[in-house]
């Protein structure tokens, strides 16, 4: 290989391992990936599931939400929100930034 193609991969390289976080591959070679949410507890993570599945409901179907203990219960749209931007790919975005301007440079 040429030196500048050699550069180029060392590069891509440092920016895979700088920049894919959000994705870890599975350890049964499945050719899957597992997507990791930081969460405090248990009862974070029920809770933040029970929010998810409220507001499907009330998406939905949102007569549904008026006639069940939903009522009672109103949804935590900030805590579904953080959940949605914690799992938004920002780093893997960055770093396909990062390759296209490396590739550009040809």
């Amino acid at each position: 290989m040429e030196t500048n193609e050699i550069k180029k991969l060392e590069n891509l390289r440092q920016l895979t391992v700088q920049y894919c976080s959000t994705l870890t591959p599975c350890a049964d070679k499945t050719g899957t990936y597992t997507a990791k949410i930081k969460m405090h507890n248990y009862h974070e993570l029920g809770c933040t599931i029970t929010e998810m599945l409220k507001l499907c409901i009330v998406a939905l179907d949102h007569d549904v939400h008026q006639a069940t203990t939903l009522k009672q219960s109103p949804i935590n749209v900030a805590l579904v929100l953080e959940m949605v931007l914690e799992m938004f790919p920002l780093d893997e975005l960055e770093f396909l930034s990062n390759v296209a301007e490396i590739l550009s440079e040809e």
